[in-house]
C-alpha cells in the first residue's frame, strides 16, 4: 500500500514509556512527532497501533514518509517556537 510506514523500535518504545498516543504531523521544520495533546488527530489520518496507544500519521505526511524515527520528535522548545502549534502566538 502506498501509506505503509515503517515505524522505529525506539520510536514504539519512546511512545510505550510515555503512556500516550502520539501523532506525525506537519511542522516548522517537516515532519513532527509529538503527543496528541499538542496536535489532535483528525478523522483521515492513518492509524498504527503501538501497545495499547496509536500513533497517528497525517493524511499529508503519509503522502511523503515511509518511516517514522525519533529524529522526528519535537522537544518542547520546538513545539513552544513552531507556528504550526501556537496559532495566535507571535514570537
Amino acid at each position: 500500500m502506498a501509506w505503509d510506514i515503517r515505524v522505529d523500535d525506539d520510536v514504539r518504545n519512546y511512545i510505550l514509556e510515555q503512556r500516550q498516543d502520539f501523532r506525525v504531523c506537519t511542522a516548522c521544520t517537516g515532519p513532527a512527532l509529538v503527543p496528541i495533546t499538542v496536535k489532535p488527530p483528525k478523522k483521515n489520518d492513518r492509524m498504527i497501533p503501538i501497545g495499547d496507544y496509536v500513533l497517528y500519521i497525517s493524511a499529508v505526511q503519509a503522502m511523503y514518509i515511509n518511516r517514522v524515527s525519533m529524529d522526528m520528535l519535537y522537544s518542547d522548545e520546538d513545539i513552544a517556537t513552531c507556528y504550526a502549534f501556537n496559532r495566535g502566538r507571535y514570537y
